[in-house]
Formats: structure tokens, sequence, C-alpha cells
């Protein structure tokens, strides 16, 4: 019987970038479309498969367990690895977790980081890794928009990894410039590369060592829908992603477009297509919503303002125009 693999979502970040809006939520409580980002990416590794979970948790972490809680009513097993006082890092909270993450038939672990959306079909990368008999697998996908900065680059022919953070390995011949989705696949020795104590990053010690040694880095291209949320811009640009239906969400428990039949709509209020407006929601007379706006469950927008590329957040009250913000 072909095990299936275990999961991590990687949850624990401050979030720092996103300035005010990671003291009321943590990153991946971020709502998008009637869901948090944590919540979007177990719906994900459900689809592909995936059926236990672990979640490392630090700032604002109660929001997230209170969210999801034991993952039984989305048929998942979902445990906590909780990172008290210092904040481990991507590859910390990886060595703090892999006792719940290892099987002990060394399965392959699927890790994604808690910031992002994404619809990339794990099967293949899967199906790859283990034709490859790879140590770690990072997917990667274009960096158009720089975010690298040309230092990471895949070797076509080869599969692996070619350019990391600006050094080159001896006869690879880099392809265009790539960027790290946040998604891999590794085996659970390779988390033993991470140095035992302290904060630290997984690709600054475990992938800086696989990439010097004669395999290198096992490496998967995903030319799909991905976004990362790690600003107030980049947030408010992933949810009108959504509403432009740029990301195909198969696994969304309800619509993700769209007015709910149980929020009430004032008189004369105009809707534009591209909206989401959640269950329980209060749109006061003579509002002009959208194009980009997203009002959360349980929100309320007072009469006669004017939202554009917009979130409420569930629960909040609006009382003034709001352009290009988040109330929260």
């Amino acid at each position: 019987m072909t095990r299936r693999p275990r999961a991590m979502i990687l949850a624990a970040g401050f979030g720092t970038r996103l300035g005010e809006l990671t003291q009321v939520r943590p990153k991946p409580m971020l709502p998008i479309c009637g869901a948090p980002l944590v919540r979007w990416a177990a719906l994900w590794l459900k689809a592909q498969g995936v059926r236990e979970l672990v979640i490392n948790l630090h700032h604002l972490g109660e929001q997230i367990e209170a969210e999801l809680g034991d993952g039984s009513a989305l048929g998942l097993a979902i445990a906590y690895s909780h990172e008290a006082g210092l904040i481990l890092g991507t590859g910390g909270g990886l060595r703090q977790a892999k006792s719940l993450l290892d099987d002990g038939h060394d399965s392959p672990i699927v890790v994604v980081n808690g910031k992002i959306l994404v619809d990339l079909d794990l099967d293949p990368v899967l199906a790859a890794h283990a034709r490859r008999g790879a140590e770690a697998t990072m997917v990667l996908r274009a960096d158009a928009e720089g975010v690298w900065g040309g230092s990471l680059a895949a070797d076509p022919s080869a599969g692996t990894l070619a350019t990391f953070l600006g050094r080159t390995r001896p006869d690879a011949q880099p392809g265009p410039p790539m960027m790290f989705t946040g998604v891999h696949v590794m085996q659970p020795g390779f988390i033993d590369r991470v140095p035992a104590t302290g904060e630290q990053c997984i690709v600054r010690t475990a992938y800086r060592q696989l990439f010097d040694e004669a395999r290198g880095i096992d490496v998967h291209t995903h030319a799909g829908y991905w976004w990362e949320h790690s600003t107030p811009q980049r947030y408010l640009q992933g949810i009108a992603n959504v509403l432009d239906g740029r990301a195909v969400l198969p696994w969304a428990e309800r619509p993700v477009l769209g007015v709910d039949p149980s929020a009430k709509i004032g008189a004369g209020v105009e809707l534009d297509e591209r909206i989401f407006v959640g269950p329980g929601a209060a749109i006061g007379a003579g509002t002009k919503l959208g194009p980009h706006v997203q009002i959360g469950a349980g929100a309320s927008v007072a009469p006669g303002l004017r939202l554009e590329r917009a979130a409420v957040w569930p629960g909040a009250s609006l009382e003034h125009d709001l352009v290009d913000g988040v109330q929260s």
C-alpha cells in the first residue's frame, strides 16, 4: 500500500512586513474570500491526499489552533508544535516537529509556507521525488518579479538546482532565474542537517549543505497559480487575484465570489461583480462596493461609503471610505 505523506504548514512567523495587521491576526490567519490562509493550505493538502498534518505555532498561534482544532471537521488529523519563547525559524521549526512528521517508514514529508495560496498538483512532485530517490525537492517558479534577484536557477537537463544564493555548481547549465515557492518535499533524514539548537533557516543550513554535495538539490517547476501575502499590498492583490478568477480553488468549502444569501444589502447599494460578501455581513444603503472588495462574515459597512480594492475583516465595522486598505 502506498503511504500518503505527512505534511507541515509553517505558521509560526511574526509577519513584520504586514505591520499592524499582524498585531490582530498572525499572517496565516489573513482571511481570503471566506477562509484564512492556513485553512486554505489545509484544504489544499487534503485535496492532494494528505491526511496527517503538523502546524508549528508561535505568534498568536492560539488563533490558528482555534480555527482548525484537531482537524477532524476537515477530515484531517492535525498536531501542533508549539514554539515557546524563542521562535525557531523554518529549519528549527522542522527540527522540533520531526517526531510528529516521521512515520517511521522513511515516507516523504511535504512542507508548505503558511503565507501562500497555490494550486500545485502534488502527485507529479511526489512521483519525481520518489523516482529520483531525492533527499529533498524544492518546488520553484519563474522569478518574474525578481523576488530572489536571480539567485536561484535550475539546470533543466539535470533536474537539479544549478545556482543557489548566487553560487553556481561546476559544469551546471543554469536556466532562467527562479524563485522558491515555499513548497518542498523532503525525507525525514534531511531534517537532521539542521543545526541542533536555536533559530535556524532550512534554506541556509540543510539546503546549503545539500547543494554543495555531489547529488545537489532536486527541483520541480510549478507554472500554475502561486501568491504570497507578506505585505498589505500583496495581501490586497492576493484577494483581487481570487476575485478575478486567476486562482482556481476547487477545494473551496463555499463560493469565493459574490454575496452570501444571509448577508443584508441595503437599498441602492452598487455591487461590482468582483466582490466577496460573507455570511451575516451588513452593507448600508447607498454604498458602492468594488471592484476587488472582500467583506468578512458578520462585518458591517456604514451607509453611503465607497470601497475599492479593500478588505473588511470578519466581525469588523467600517465607518469611512476604504480604498487600497484593510479594516481589521
